[in-house]
């Protein structure tokens, strides 16, 4: 997760380490694990493994202490150290699940030296390497090449792979290819930008979208308030982590029939809302389709071309009105609501008549269907720049009546236009 230390990548020589580095007696550890569930599937199906730090009976930083085993060259062994307390605790619980273990990026230059250890130790343990996924940074070794190969090996040793904090920093999708793992966690900023932005949370579901399609599973993390986990289930990822489901615990301490009750109560939540959502944007669609009818008939008893649309062009997100001629050339100029205010900076697009638009979804849309109000994919309007829906309709005589609408100004940006109204 976003919080694990990372440290400077160098090399660590076993002739440098101390075989009983004093590091691992000054401190005390405790494993503690937080939940990983699926929402499909409503269960709890795996922990991430993280340490608490006390010394003198005071809570010490994890920074601290890497910090320290860094500047000692200690690092491998406090690792390994580490591993193994979070393997034996788990290993005590016998439950069915995953178990996610974060991989120092040092680990990762000598693969198959640290994955030989890592097996045993999980021999050690009893438990199968297949329950066991190893969280990796992508950006995080200087050496990609020496990644990779620490990834195929520890596939070859039977270990699961998840990428962690993929939408951070330098990642990229050409590496997550490559490394083709079970699992990619996106960084917590994602949903952080998504609660407040709606473009960004357009993005985040494009991002859960393309990576579930390259065959791996999403992992968001970090949920904390009933919106995130909104968005998070609105993208259709995967599996879930956060404070909203549970804090990390001991697992003797941990009742995971709680936290799966905690996560259906949410799911219902954001179920009803999502209906509710549902029940709005129809509303809205009965309220356009009713004034777009409205404005057609206007305009089939010739009145002027402004007065036919002032109705609709008062309706939420409604912005601009234009006819076509059977050749997708506009007629005139466009209506439009409240012109000009929010016109901007300067732009030789804004005046559009005599433009020929039969390349147009839109216009397609009213010649397939000329029956229909049609709705286009959303594109960026030239007027403005801003993203944009386009209804359309035949008009007697082979005119396209053309309506624009923002549907980033209703409804949390959520607004999804079916392909006809």
């Amino acid at each position: 997760m976003s919080s694990v230390v990372r440290l400077p990548r160098r090399i660590y020589r076993g002739a440098e380490i101390s075989r009983t580095p004093k590091i691992i007696d000054d401190y005390d550890f405790s494993s503690v694990y937080q939940p990983i569930l699926s929402p499909t599937h409503r269960k709890l199906v795996g922990y991430e493994a993280l340490v608490r730090v006390r010394k003198n009976n005071e809570s010490i930083s994890p920074f601290t202490l890497f910090e320290q085993a860094e500047k000692n060259n200690q690092t491998p062994e406090l690792d390994r150290h580490l591993l193994q307390l979070h393997l034996d605790n788990f290993a005590a619980s016998s439950q069915a699940v995953w178990l996610f273990l974060n991989i120092n990026p040092g680990t990762c230059i000598h693969p198959e030296a640290s994955l030989e250890k890592l097996a045993l130790q999980c021999q050690r343990s009893g438990i199968d390497p297949e329950k066991v996924v190893l969280e990796l940074v992508e950006t995080a070794s200087d050496n990609p090449t020496a990644l990779l190969e620490f990834i195929l090996k520890a596939k070859a040793h039977g270990f699961q792979i998840a990428i962690d904090d993929f939408g951070m920093g330098d990642s990229n999708f050409e590496r997550l290819w490559r490394i083709n793992p079970l699992i990619v966690k996106l960084d917590r900023s994602l949903l952080v930008n998504a609660e407040n932005n709606s473009r960004a949370r357009m993005l985040l579901e494009s991002l859960v979208k393309m990576i579930r399609e390259s065959g791996s599973l999403v992992l968001l993390e970090g949920i904390e308030n009933h919106t995130q986990a909104h968005i998070a289930l609105q993208t259709e990822a995967d599996l879930l982590q956060g404070f909203l489901f549970a804090r990390p615990s001991n697992l003797k301490q941990h009742e995971p029939e709680l936290t799966e009750q905690a996560l259906k109560r949410i799911i219902a939540d954001s179920s009803e809302s999502s209906a509710q959502d549902i029940r709005d944007q129809e509303s809205y669609f009965r309220l356009l389709r009713f004034e777009i009818l409205e404005a057609c008939h206007s305009l089939s008893r010739e009145l002027p071309f402004s007065t036919a649309c002032n109705k609709l062009l008062e309706v939420d997100g409604v912005k601009r009105c234009f006819l076509l001629n059977p050749q997708g050339i506009q007629q005139g100029n466009l209506a439009r609501a409240n012109p000009d205010i929010h016109r901007g900076k300067f732009n030789p697009l804004y005046h559009s008549a005599g433009a020929q638009w039969n390349h147009r979804e839109y216009f397609r849309n009213a010649l397939e269907r000329p029956q229909h109000i049609s709705s286009c994919r959303p594109y960026v309007g030239l007027p403005d720049a801003k993203r944009t829906v386009t209804l359309s309709t035949m008009l007697p005589g082979q005119q396209v009546f053309c309506v624009d609408i923002h549907p980033d100004e209703m409804f949390g940006g959520q607004l999804e236009f079916p392909a006809t109204l």
